[in-house]
């Protein structure tokens, strides 16, 4: 008998396969002493053993690219920071082998990051993935993992680490379904950007049993567990007229009576810059620059490479639009060079513009390197900060991008509630307004989008956020300046009408979206877009919210 299961869909797509489980995580290693003569030994395993681990997830990262890279190379800072490997030099000192002594190590390391607040406990994940590849190498077992199969499958797992997702190859892993996550977490961000379908956050998924055959709708979240072949048939067709729809659907983005609304593209990098393309983006709508950062954190790179990469995604978009984001250093992507020192819950300190404006020598040689950039090219580029707050920060970073030359526009993104609601004072100082919703969310409820049981409240259709979302657009609106949404609330192709009902000028998402919301934008007139949006922000719940948008668009 056919079990209809739900969790949250974060990748478009349907997915119907066998079921595959991720490799298990690493046993604990045994306690036991070891002679204090074989104590330099064993500290040359773990050096031995960290630095390959560290190598082999940078490796992974280059050979993925894009956004991928970015989250990778955190990890491989991770597994080499100093104060985890003095502690693990520590434990070997006093009798433990080399194995159980980076266990306990990362242990303590662990409790702290789960206490430290939002950013930082959301990575607890990423530093047991760490963890268990240094003790599988130690212990010579193999890594945790995707399992080996030579037919296609569907994947389960409790969550999936980085260095898994980055590199799930779509000709085998159909899609994938995991207990943890969030609409915003890592492993959704990265299945996006691969054009995996996806579901999240979906209790039980770990019990479903090896090999039974699961049909998996990435756009919904529902999931059939051992369905029919009449059902399997259907989804199938379903599934084909999706496709034929989006091949149908090609231009610029616009409703069904003219209006446009760009669409643009989420990157994290040149290398992301082809996907962008091929799916039809008119632009970028977040170039997050913290990849050329995150390759040393003890230096900034300096103006000429900056200058270089930045030239290469410009170039990519003759006559588009390119917004940049500066630096968002800080919480859970430090830097050496930045480090504003102990914080009590780094996810509210000093990071985005508050760490630039500490250090403005490296903020300056952004702005400089973006102007020489974009010097003799045909794109319209606009740079804005993030974390921006209020009008004292909107102004400090237009007074910025001034010193350094800029001519391009300057702009703030709106990811603290603050912003939103004294969207009109902020725009006296810039001229565009970007609203990051995974943070704003996050700010919003309180709620860590990297915790699965949070994600009723990062999901996107809250009527807290719409009506935060509805002020920002109508003070943009008032002053006559655009706003357009870059968080992962523009990937929902439902939640983009609705956008677009609200006020928002421009969407920006993941490339692999672009085109389910180029097709459905394009089924409905900006009249009905602002009758769904009313609608939504008429309910209390998210899915009321969804259930009133589509009731309206759907003519009912």
């Amino acid at each position: 008998m056919t079990e209809t299961l739900r969790g949250v869909g974060v990748s478009h797509g349907v997915a119907i396969g066998q079921v595959r489980h991720m490799g298990t995580a690493v046993l604990e290693p045994l306690a036991r002493q070891t002679p204090t003569e074989e104590a330099p030994r064993e500290q040359a395993r773990a050096r031995q053993a960290v630095e390959a681990v560290a190598a082999d997830l940078q490796a992974r990262g280059n050979l993925a690219g894009g956004e991928a890279q970015a989250v990778l190379e955190a990890q491989s800072l991770m597994a080499l920071d100093p104060e985890l490997m003095s502690d693990v030099e520590r434990r070997i000192t006093v009798g433990s082998t080399a194995e159980r002594a980076v266990y306990d190590a990362f242990a303590s390391y662990r409790a702290l990051l789960a206490n430290a607040g939002d950013y930082l406990a959301g990575r607890v994940a990423d530093l047991d993935d760490v963890r268990n590849r240094i003790v599988a190498r130690l212990m010579g077992v193999p890594m945790p993992g995707v399992p080996d199969s030579d037919e296609p499958y569907v994947l389960i797992a409790r969550d999936l680490a980085p260095a898994d997702t980055a590199l799930l190859d779509p000709t085998l892993v159909l899609g994938f379904v995991t207990e943890e996550g969030g609409p915003t977490s890592h492993s959704a961000i990265l299945a996006r950007a691969l054009g995996v379908p996806a579901v999240v956050a979906m209790p039980g998924a770990t019990r479903m049993a090896e090999g039974v055959v699961v049909a998996v709708d990435g756009s919904t979240g529902e999931i059939l567990v051992d369905p029919s072949e009449e059902k399997q048939q259907e989804w199938r067709q379903l599934a084909a007229e999706r496709k034929a729809a989006l091949s149908a659907s090609t231009g610029p983005g616009q409703t069904s009576d003219g209006y446009r609304v760009p669409l643009l593209a989420n990157i994290g990098g040149p290398a992301d810059v082809p996907a962008a393309v091929a799916a039809g983006a008119e632009g970028v709508g977040l170039f997050r620059t913290e990849f050329l950062f995150l390759d040393d954190s003890t230096t900034a790179p300096s103006e000429e490479a900056q200058v270089a990469a930045y030239r290469k995604v410009l170039e990519a978009f003759p006559e588009g639009r390119v917004v940049v984001r500066v630096l968002d250093a800080g919480a859970d992507k430090p830097l050496d060079f930045m480090a504003p020192g102990d914080e009590p819950n780094p996810a509210l300190g000093v990071r985005g513009l508050r760490s630039l404006l500490d250090h403005p020598e490296v903020m300056q040689t952004q702005l400089r390197a973006l102007a020489k950039a974009v010097a003799g090219l045909p794109v319209y580029l606009e740079v804005m900060a993030p974390m921006v707050a209020d009008r004292i920060d909107a102004k400090a970073f237009a007074d910025a991008c001034r010193t350094a030359g800029l001519s391009a526009k300057f702009g703030a993104m709106v990811e603290i509630p603050s912003a939103a609601l004294r969207a009109r004072s902020i725009l006296q100082e810039v001229e565009f307004l970007s609203l990051g919703t995974n943070d704003l969310a996050q700010y919003t409820f309180a709620a860590d989008r990297q915790v699965g049981s949070l994600a009723r409240l990062q999901d996107s259709w809250q009527p807290a956020l719409l009506d935060l979302i509805a002020m920002a657009a109508t003070a943009a609106k008032a002053t006559g300046k655009s706003c357009g949404v870059c968080g992962e609330a523009a990937a929902d192709p439902v939640l983009a009408c609705v956008l677009t009902g609200l006020g928002v000028t421009s969407l920006s998402m993941g490339a692999s979206a672009i085109p389910y919301v180029r097709a459905t934008l394009a089924k409905y007139t900006l009249a009905q877009c602002t009758r769904a949006a009313a609608a939504a922000r008429a309910t209390d719940t998210a899915d009321e919210a969804r259930a009133a948008a589509n009731q309206v668009l759907s003519g009912e």
